[in-house]
């Protein structure tokens, strides 16, 4: 008498952990860009006409754009994703690739299982192997193909505007509390803190 087929209980552990990282991923995401947008300043004071004036000296410049830049970087943090956005949705070879690139770290790396292999053509890699051929997939695109020129001009552009109105922006008229938690700085600090935690979510499942 045979005995019973062995269900292949930690694959489908393995599965059903990488839609429950992939959620609280986009939850967690999703709750930190509206805390962070909550936090954004009235676009009105950012444009308001009666608080632009040409800077006295190469020193008030600085002056300006510091403090600009801790009031309003909520709004140039958005400001520069929109620039972003326009340059990719304008390219959309670009586009298509830097999404390709996206879904390769996620699905084979941040919420891959840690306790399985990833197995591709009939060959495993390891974490190393699959972290070394995503870094050097990363550097070929980015570096070796228009999509680094594309991000690298969206990014420049972006960040003259920030800078141009930093300058011209008079900020005597701004609260600046200097209390606020650094933890507000940017969109890519959420991205990174959601990943860090779907991916210790995915591990302990």
């Amino acid at each position: 008498m045979s005995s019973p087929a062995t269900l292949p209980v930690t694959n489908q552990q393995a599965t059903q952990s990488q839609p429950h990282a992939f959620r609280t991923f986009l939850s967690r995401l999703s709750s930190s860009l509206r805390d962070s947008l909550s936090q954004r300043r009235p676009w009105m004071e950012l444009v308001d006409r009666n608080s632009f004036a040409r800077p006295d000296s190469l020193t008030d410049s600085f002056s300006r754009i510091r403090k600009n830049l801790s009031y309003f970087k909520v709004n140039y943090s958005a400001i520069v994703s929109l620039v972003l956005a326009f340059s990719l949705l304008s390219h959309p070879f670009s586009l298509l690739v830097l999404l390709s690139l996206l879904a390769g770290w996620m699905f084979l790396y941040l919420f891959r299982s840690s306790d399985q292999p990833l197995v591709l053509f009939g060959r495993s890699f390891s974490d190393r192997e699959t972290l070394l051929g995503l870094v050097l997939t990363t550097v070929v695109v980015v570096f070796m193909t228009s999509v680094g020129s594309l991000l690298t001009s969206a990014l420049t552009v972006g960040v003259a505007i920030v800078c141009l109105h930093g300058t011209f922006r008079v900020p005597d008229d701004l609260f600046l509390d200097e209390q606020e938690p650094a933890a507000n700085v940017g969109l890519l600090s959420f991205i990174g803190n959601s990943a860090s935690a779907a991916s210790v979510a995915a591990g302990r499942v």
